[in-house]
C-alpha cells in the first residue's frame, strides 16, 4: 500500500515511465531555467567581462576623456564576471535563492550598461572633436591614428556591452518566469491525495 502514491503518476503515460519522468522534469520551473543553458551564456559573459578589464588597463594610460574617467571598464567588467559566475553556478546547483540572486545581479548589470553607454556616447562625440582639431596640428598623422585607436577600443567595448545586455535581458526573462511559476507550483504540490486506501480497507 505504500507504493500506490508514487506509481499513480507513472501510470498516466500508458505504462511507460520515461516520458512521464521527462514531463515532470520539464514542468519544474527551476529545471526550465536550467534548460536554457545559463552556464553557456555565463561563459560568454565572462569572456566579455575579461575583455572589459583588459581594455581598461589600456584606457587608463590615456590622458584624454575615455570611459576610464568613471572607471567603467573595471566595475562593468566586475559585474560581468559576477553575472557569468553566478549563471554557471546556478545551472550546476539550481535553487530558488540562487535564481533570485542572479536576477538581482542581471538587473544591476543592465543599469550599469545603460550608464556606461551614455558616457561612451559622450566620449565618441569628444573623439570626433579631436579628429577635427587634429587637422591643424603639425603631427596630424599621429593624432589621427591615436583618435582612431581610442575610437576603435571604445567602440568595441560599446558593442560588446550591447551584446551582453541582450543576453542579460534574456536571462532576466527566464529567471523571472522561473520564480513566478515556482510560487504557483508550491500551491499545487500541497493538494492532499484522495483517501483511496481508507475506503478499500473498510
Amino acid at each position: 500500500m505504500e507504493g500506490t502514491e508514487p506509481t499513480t503518476r507513472e501510470r498516466t503515460t500508458d505504462g511507460t515511465q520515461e516520458p512521464d519522468h521527462a514531463v515532470l522534469m520539464s514542468s519544474k520551473p527551476l529545471h526550465r531555467f536550467v534548460q536554457r543553458e545559463p552556464r553557456s551564456l555565463g561563459i560568454v559573459i565572462l569572456i566579455f567581462g575579461c575583455a572589459e578589464l583588459l581594455m581598461g588597463f589600456q584606457l587608463a594610460s590615456e590622458n584624454v576623456s575615455t570611459s576610464y574617467g568613471i572607471y567603467i571598464p573595471f566595475w562593468q567588467g566586475a559585474l560581468f564576471l559576477v553575472c557569468g559566475n553566478l549563471s554557471i553556478y546556478t545551472e550546476i546547483h539550481p535553487s530558488k535563492k540562487m535564481v533570485t540572486v542572479c536576477l538581482a545581479m542581471y538587473v544591476i548589470s543592465i543599469l550599469g550598461i545603460i550608464i556606461s553607454s551614455c558616457h561612451r556616447i559622450y566620449c565618441f562625440s569628444h573623439y570626433v572633436f579631436l579628429a577635427s582639431s587634429a587637422r591643424y596640428k603639425t603631427e596630424k598623422e599621429w593624432a589621427y591614428s591615436r583618435v582612431e585607436q581610442l575610437f576603435g577600443v571604445e567602440g568595441l567595448l560599446f558593442a560588446s556591452s550591447l551584446c551582453v545586455s541582450v543576453l542579460l535581458m534574456f536571462l532576466c526573462t527566464i529567471a523571472r518566469l522561473a520564480l513566478k511559476s515556482t510560487r504557483t507550483q508550491v500551491i499545487v504540490q500541497h493538494i492532499p491525495a484522495p483517501p483511496e486506501n481508507v475506503t478499500t480497507s473498510n
